[in-house]
């Protein structure tokens, strides 16, 4: 080596990359954010958190873990009251996808209700805080009616449809007895569906799911009573969980999805764009959106 110092410098510098590779790796680990060479098991972490307002991230999220040979079992973090419903059927029907490769497990944080719950009951199994908020076994669909608002600043409104129903929901006037049989009809539906999954997914009698299916809210240590949930504890637990599901000895390192690189100008608008974006589904949502929504956290 001595005789070829530029070999030897290289070799030296190959040292100490594979050396500052693995050192900031190995803290990457314990931040459980990256993922990598590990002589553990991985299992990957996907968030649910906020109004699910779309599905894409989520569904994108559980199919490139899907994909993944290296990890062993899924955990997923809900911690949502619901949203959109056909957003929370989206991943719902996503994570049922993902069960056909990799054990599944739900954790559930402070509060997994309505859509949140439905998303739950895709896992294998559930875990609940003995606090977390769950339940709300429900549809809902709000209208907002400026009529009378209208009339005292002295505004009109004319439609023209090609339908009888076809402004059915306007704020602009009250509806009609018979459209109000019409949106019934629609959210009793949205609601049946919901009931259909929880009788499906947990095993439950249709009979006593309606009997608590009416809004209700719950803690964790009721959900688990009515057999909602499978077990109490926390995300740790829930990991664990799903490390013997998988048939793997409980030695683990967390795998976050990982993010796209782009520019800072880039992320400042998506940012921007997707905050202005949540915004108005949500605020359209709470005005005439169909929804299996934990109505009071907004």
């Amino acid at each position: 080596m001595r005789k070829h110092p530029v070999i030897f410098g290289i070799f030296i510098l190959l040292i100490l990359g594979i050396s500052f590779y693995f050192f900031f790796y190995k803290a990457g680990l314990h931040s459980g954010k990256n993922k990598g060479f590990s002589l553990n098991d991985k299992i990957g972490v996907v968030p649910v958190e906020g109004v699910i307002a779309d599905s894409q991230a989520i569904t994108e999220q559980l199919d490139e873990f899907g994909k993944d040979d290296s990890i062993a079992a899924v955990v997923l973090r809900v911690d949502s009251p619901g949203g959109g419903v056909a957003a929370s059927q989206e991943i719902y029907d996503a994570v049922i996808e993902l069960k056909k490769k990799k054990k599944v497990v739900v954790s559930m944080g402070s509060v997994a209700a309505s859509g949140g719950l439905l998303v739950a009951c895709a896992a294998d199994k559930i875990v609940a805080n003995p606090g977390t908020i769950t339940g709300s076994i429900s549809a809902i669909m709000q209208f907002a009616n400026f009529e009378e608002l209208m009339k005292k600043v002295g505004l009109k409104s004319s439609v023209v449809k090609s339908g009888q129903y076809k402004d059915i929901g306007s704020p602009l006037r009250d509806m009609t007895p018979e459209e109000k049989v019409i949106i019934q009809d629609l959210v009793d539906d949205i609601f049946n569906q919901f009931v259909d999954v929880i009788v499906k997914e947990r095993k439950l009698p249709r009979e006593k799911v309606i009997q608590i299916a009416d809004g209700r809210v719950f803690s964790g240590r009721k959900a688990k009573e009515l057999g909602l949930v499978d077990y109490l504890g926390d995300m740790a637990s829930a990991a664990k969980l799903a490390s013997k599901l998988a048939g793997k000895d409980g030695k683990y390192d967390l795998v976050y999805p990982s993010k796209k690189r782009t520019s800072i100008f880039d992320y400042l608008l998506e940012s921007t764009a997707s905050q202005i974006s949540n915004s108005l589904k949500e605020k359209m949502g709470s005005i005439n959106g169909l929804s299996y929504l934990y109505y009071p956290v907004r």
